[in-house]
């Protein structure tokens, strides 16, 4: 396991955050969505990057995906391979949250602000979702492609370094 359990007002965390296209208030104290979550960070000799699972509630959620758990934030800055350290991220959620919801993890891509990858001459957005076991499966109303990972399709439960054994 590479990812470390952060917080929602962690200072190294809060910095890769600053950088992360979705960021809507650059240097301000907390830079994840309200409700339940789960941040992760890893600072390693190759470099850094941070993760934030949300959980709303469905009740609370505008798009089709609503209870899904919700990758909202993964930044990568040279800490490794990004899709193996999205399937450790979505271990560690496992770990955190327990049991996956029935629509399991959601995440979205604004092609406005990301490159797609080159393969085979084509492109693909959001390959290194795919390499991760995520399909693409639509649009929000805004136009963000939305990527899935089902529970069958997710990693086995993995804790974070520094998250608290439970003792019963």
């Amino acid at each position: 396991m590479m990812w470390s359990l952060s917080n929602r007002a962690d200072t190294k965390a809060r910095l890769i955050a600053d950088r992360h296209y979705n960021r809507q208030k650059i240097g301000s104290r907390q830079f994840v969505p309200p409700g339940r979550c789960l941040v992760l960070y890893t600072d390693n000799d190759k470099g850094r990057a941070f993760w934030v699972t949300s959980f709303p509630f469905a009740e609370y959620v505008k798009h089709e995906w609503a209870g899904a758990w919700i990758c909202s934030a993964f930044r990568n800055e040279g800490a490794g391979t990004a899709s193996e350290m999205i399937t450790q991220a979505i271990a560690a959620t496992r770990a955190h949250f327990g049991d996956p919801p029935e629509l399991g993890m959601i995440t979205f891509i604004d092609r406005k602000k990301v490159k797609p990858t080159i393969v085979r001459g084509k492109e693909i957005w959001g390959w290194t979702w795919i390499k991760a076991g995520f399909k693409q499966v639509g649009e929000t109303k805004g136009g963000l492609l939305a990527f899935q990972l089902l529970p069958a399709n997710m990693p086995q439960s993995q804790q974070a370094i520094g998250t608290q054994q439970h003792l019963f």
